[in-house]
């Protein structure tokens, strides 16, 4: 065991006798030490009852005949974040819990890891640390939200809370309404209701075969998800004595099988990013192009919010991810699971209990997949949309551009109402290294949906989008503003045209005259200075390579 190296031998005797003084009993020291790494926090929706999963997981690793040992992970909910400061911290986290994951296992030379997360960032990072050091890993993610109420209607964050500040703006619902609305849409505990980049990432962990059959929809107040807990302790011990590592389950064919999962699913534009990130970790070549090239033949068959009118719960009782796995199991690579039976064997025995929340790949909600890869002129590097959340309508779009150097910029002349119909809005120095941290324009979005307007105005951004944004909005601009990509060159009125179905976004600009403007454009001084995130904007690579930290020669 890897454990032996701290727990063997003459001269471990300091080493035990510290072990000792964690309560660690003499026998413990002939079984796998296992490892938790907990994301609990009381700052996270999505995290606050990990407590009573804690002590599951812990009781099935002595179940299992192992020695379990918690250890904590920073978290942070995008939701509180959003809109401010802290949002450039939240994509910069992905990187600390890898890095802490990784620290804690080398440090305690722990044999097996269970990996407790649900939210935002907490997932992904977690997913690459389990590549990157290739230990037994499980993970186990904490469930989502029950759909809050108010007024016979079901709610959920981003579609009755963040849009309904446009919808008080527009004058449609009353302040009361307003305050009422803010106080039901998150009812309690749990990953917000809708296929928002929490569980968007936690559907597709499960599609890797990285967490146990069920875990991914089982919701965060149900006994269910405490039971899967108890199982995923103690089958952690059995992948230890096993050998059974992450690596020989988190392959290509794991990453390809999760591309066709998002696109069925019609999931985050955020999961490019992060089974990019994912990939590197391992050792994969994946590419854009890899996203787009299922989603051409991949068709939509759920609609989830925040593009339909389903949640999570919806999802669960319709069968869960092993029904997903069903619809598409023709096209499906066969690998490995942390579950024991195949991928292809679990889709086989899945089960669809609703033919709406999960339909058929003959009748499915739309033709190609919940995302689109788009190029332009504005884009070489590539650019990223949920085509899943845009109406038909505005699948093309050609507007004027509105040019802001900052999303708090854009959320003013929005609120404002200095926003009109056939604008593109054009939000720049967002980016991985500008922002830094590559921003989520959630508000923005939410207020134009909340308005009316999300097929009148189009918004595009080296920043990030939410999980929950819908409409013509185009994220993931690369090369960033920054980094002296085209996207800012831009100016007011330059016309913007983008063809979703064609996977184009472009400037009405000859190259002569994008040409002759980025030779008059300087960098602008960098918008963070000190701390953390001046070192994170030095080293984090493009967004077309998942905004992964990286050395190169420049940078040592």
């Amino acid at each position: 065991m890897k454990s032996d190296i701290i727990k063997k031998g003459i001269s471990r005797v300091g080493n035990r006798a510290l072990l000792y003084a964690t309560g660690v009993c003499a026998k413990d020291m002939q079984k796998p030490f296992i490892g938790i790494a907990s994301s609990f926090s009381d700052l996270v929706p999505g995290h606050i009852h990990m407590r009573g999963l804690e002590r599951a997981i812990e009781n099935g690793v002595y179940a299992g005949g192992g020695r379990p040992f918690i250890f904590g992970i920073p978290a942070i909910c995008d939701g509180i974040a959003m809109g401010h400061y802290g949002m450039r911290y939240s994509l910069a986290s992905r990187e600390i819990i890898a890095d802490t994951v990784e620290t804690m296992q080398g440090a305690y030379a722990l044999d097996g890891l269970v990996l407790l997360t649900n939210c935002d960032k907490i997932t992904p990072g977690m997913l690459m640390a389990a590549a990157r050091i290739d230990v037994p890993t499980i993970v186990v993610t904490a469930g989502p939200m029950i759909t809050g109420h108010y007024k016979g209607k079901r709610l959920d964050l981003v579609h009755d809370a963040f849009e309904a500040v446009g919808r008080y703006k527009k004058g449609e619902i009353s302040k009361h309404d307003l305050d009422e609305l803010e106080i039901n849409a998150c009812p309690g505990a749990g990953s917000c209701q809708g296929l928002f980049t929490a569980n968007t990432m936690n559907c597709l962990t499960e599609a890797m075969g990285m967490s146990l059959i069920g875990c991914a929809t089982s919701l965060a107040v149900s006994s269910k998800k405490a039971r899967i807990a108890f199982e995923s302790g103690s089958r952690i011990v059995e992948l230890v004595k096993k050998n059974i590592k992450p690596r020989s389950i988190l392959n290509k064919n794991a990453l390809l099988n999760a591309i066709t999962v998002d696109m069925a699913l019609g999931g985050s534009t955020n999961t490019v990013l992060h089974l990019t990130a994912i990939a590197k970790e391992a050792g994969i070549d994946l590419s854009l192009a890899a996203f787009d090239k299922i989603s051409r033949t991949t068709p939509k068959i759920c609609d989830l919010r925040p593009s339909g009118e389903y949640f999570l719960e919806d999802m669960e009782v319709a069968g869960g991810i092993s029904a997903v796995l069903k619809r598409l199991e023709s096209r499906l690579k066969d690998n490995p699971t942390v579950s024991g039976p195949s991928i292809k064997k679990i889709a086989i025995s899945g089960k669809v209990y609703d033919e709406e929340v999960i339909r058929s790949l003959a009748d499915p909600y739309k033709e190609e997949g919940g995302i689109a890869i788009l190029k332009g002129n504005i884009a070489k590097e590539g650019a990223v949309v949920k085509q899943g959340a845009v109406d038909e309508e505005a699948m093309t779009f050609t507007g004027r551009a509105k040019v802001f150097d900052a999303e708090e910029d854009a959320m003013d002349a929005i609120l404002k109402g200095k926003v009109k119909k056939g604008d593109c809005l054009v939000i720049r120095y967002e980016g991985p290294s500008g922002g830094p941290g590559m921003r989520e324009m959630l508000s923005p979005t939410s207020a134009i949906v909340g308005m009316g307007l999300s097929n009148d105005i189009a918004l595009i951004t080296d920043g990030r989008f939410s999980g929950g944004t819908r409409g013509p909005c185009i994220g993931h601009i690369a090369p960033e503003a920054s980094k002296g990509g085209a996207i800012a060159i831009i100016r007011n009125g330059d016309r913007i045209k983008i063809d979703i179905r064609k996977r184009r976004i472009d400037a009405a600009l000859s190259s002569t005259e994008i040409k002759r403007r980025l030779k008059k454009w300087k960098a602008p001084k960098p918008k963070v200075t000190g701390g953390w995130l001046s070192r994170y904007a030095r080293f984090v690579s493009s967004a077309s390579k998942g905004a992964v930290l990286e050395i190169t020669d420049d940078k040592k």
